[in-house]
């Protein structure tokens, strides 16, 4: 690809969130290393977190509870790189 061609190239907008990907049927998450854990003090219930996981593993549970299935959740960060308040961080998985 040419430089010209590939700044002409349309970039998808910022901020949207789609369809979550395959680890839901695929139960993909036992090779992370990575897993996200919940400050339910600095949590706000924003929703942030779960409308940016990209497989979907992140369920609200109740007004400022949400949980992060491990069986399925790859450990990227975008959630606690996402979350406004910081109420999430990335721990390293233990197995």
């Amino acid at each position: 690809m040419t430089a010209d061609a590939s700044k002409n190239r349309r970039k998808p907008p910022l901020g949207i969130v789609t369809r979550p990907g395959s680890s839901l049927r695929n139960k993909t998450g036992p090779w992370g290393i990575m897993r996200p854990v919940f400050d339910w003090e600095k949590c706000t219930g924003c929703n942030t977190c779960e409308s940016i996981c990209p497989e979907g593993c992140i369920r609200h549970l109740e007004k400022k509870q949400y949980e992060a299935d491990y069986e399925y959740c790859k450990g990227c960060g975008m959630c606690a790189a996402a979350c406004p308040f910081d109420a999430i961080t990335m721990e390293e998985e233990h197995r």
